[in-house]
């Protein structure tokens, strides 16, 4: 099987879901080989994602490696599995890498929890909320490219639909006007619709709370189909950084626990919400 020429996220994790049962076995890639009769370059191309594995291969290095969670072995091959194109894949030509993959992280999530602390979290923003902060981005982009990355970003909105979305979002980023008054107006009125969907939470951690320490720390928690699929995603200005190493996974949902028991009830919020864009 020649090796694929784009690699996904999610290929990717697969592969280095592979390699940690490896490692967990105690064997490098070439005791594995050797151990399993296969190439070393086989084992290696498997755990870059370069090449597709199939489920018989899957249980195979599974017991191999002596990994006897079937739960987490069955999503493994659900992984290998699904090969479908989804919509993300249109603009593979035409958008850089990691926007498909967040696309693609959150069409396979079963949640997402995330924290924002300067900005309106992506799946919350209205058109012009978007357009203004691509305008405003350290690297500008063409106007082909604006409408491209909103179109993008307001597709991923439809994500609400189908899965639990629970955000907390500080004061700061309810208060800074990235456009205009009116269109924070709008924004906030947005956020509040949306928090009245069955499956979305949105919470509000105010200036005025004692001991919060975690304002420099946005993230995203995607949940995976088990938990040891978790995925952290951090995000900054030079693009996203895809966590999924055990303790990174246990060190930010405790920091996102901290952000939760901080944050306002989701009634306070709603009410907290309502008197900002009163105040605007």
């Amino acid at each position: 099987m020649p090796a694929r020429s784009v690699v996904t996220a999610r290929q990717q994790r697969l592969g280095a879901e592979l390699r940690k049962l490896r490692e967990r076995a105690g064997l490098t890639a070439r005791e594995a080989a050797r151990v399993m009769g296969i190439a070393e370059s086989k084992i290696s191309m498997t755990e870059a994602g370069r090449v597709g594995v199939s489920e018989e291969r899957i249980r195979y290095f599974a017991g191999e490696y002596a990994c006897d969670d079937s739960v987490y072995v069955d999503a493994l091959v659900a992984m290998g599995k699904d090969q479908s194109r989804g919509w993300w894949t249109d603009y593979r030509d035409a958008l850089p890498p990691g926007f498909l993959d967040l696309a693609e992280l959150e069409h396979y999530a079963t949640s997402l929890r995330s924290f924002e602390n300067v900005y309106i979290p992506g799946l919350l923003q209205i058109e012009e909320q978007v357009r203004a902060m691509y305008a405003a981005s350290v690297a500008a982009v063409s106007d082909e490219q604006m409408a491209l990355r909103t179109e993008f970003r307001l597709r991923r909105q439809e994500i609400l639909d189908t899965i639990a979305y629970d955000v907390v979002i500080h004061e700061a980023a309810l208060r800074v006007r990235i456009a205009d008054r009116t269109v924070a107006k709008r924004q906030l009125t947005h956020i509040l619709e949306q928090s009245d969907r069955p499956g979305v939470s949105v919470r509000v951690v105010p200036f005025d709370i004692d001991g919060f320490i975690r304002i420099g720390n946005p993230m995203l928690l995607v949940g995976g189909a088990v938990k040891q699929l978790d995925t952290v995603l951090l995000d900054s200005a030079h693009g996203g950084l895809l966590l999924d190493a055990e303790a990174q996974l246990g060190r930010y949902r405790r920091m996102l626990g901290e952000v939760e028991r901080a944050a306002l009830g989701t009634v306070e919020s709603r009410d907290f919400i309502r008197r900002v864009a009163q105040q605007i």
